[in-house]
């Protein structure tokens, strides 16, 4: 059972295959679409292996980090997930961000990965959601309301969203709530989301400005 491969990168394909040649040998190597940019031809790598054997079939799955690798592993044990899914949910979600995702309970961020509908989402957060614990995800609250066409973000000058504790929320969860209040996509969300910086202090007001600044200077 192959566990990992050094060597160098020959070929890399905008679909995630990739030729790595090891002592003379090249292994074609499946990886996540997200990070192909780590396996440049030409270039010395080192990549965590998942090795997948059905039938007559054998397929080498490859990751950066072995985090990466555990969270493919426990996601193609899931029921209904079979490879080609885990490697596109993580082809759309690094590790940490998928813990987040099924923290915060966000089913809408999980439908944007292809194949996955509102019935898969539901059924990967039950049987994900203890299986990958482990996100630092910082506890808050606030409550915000409001309408992208006229209304004003919580914590803004106009006061139209007001501050205060929710039990069970966390920061990122409470800021997406708020994102969708003012009538941005699921899409949306998730692309202001994950630019938007995470620090051990940051408040949800903090971050939902920063997120609405990213929007402005997107548009």
């Amino acid at each position: 059972m192959i566990g990992s491969l050094r060597g160098e990168v020959l070929e890399r394909t905008v679909t995630g295959e990739v030729l790595v040649e090891v002592a003379g040998v090249g292994y074609r190597v499946h990886v996540p679409t997200r990070v192909l940019g780590e396996y440049r031809p030409g270039h010395a790598v080192f990549t965590h292996v998942s090795h997948y054997v059905r039938e007559e079939t054998t397929t080498l799955y490859g990751f950066p980090s072995r985090d990466e690798r555990d969270v493919f592993e426990v996601l193609i044990g899931s029921t209904g997930v079979g490879p080609k899914l885990a490697l596109a949910i993580l082809s759309s979600f690094g590790p940490d961000e998928l813990r987040r995702t099924l923290h915060d309970d966000d089913t809408d961020a999980l439908t944007t990965v292809p194949g996955v509908g509102k019935k898969t989402a539901q059924r990967l957060l039950l049987e994900l959601k203890s299986r990958l614990a482990g996100s630092d995800v910082d506890l808050t609250a606030i409550a915000s309301s409001g309408s992208r066409a006229g209304g004003s973000a919580p914590g803004s000058a106009s006061g139209a969203g007001t501050a205060g504790p929710t039990a069970g929320g966390t920061v990122r969860a409470e800021v997406r709530q708020a994102l969708a209040n003012l009538g941005y996509a699921p899409e949306e969300i998730r692309a202001l989301m994950a630019q938007v910086a995470e620090g051990s202090d940051q408040s949800a007001p903090a971050m939902l400005r920063d997120a609405l600044r990213l929007a402005a200077v997107g548009r």
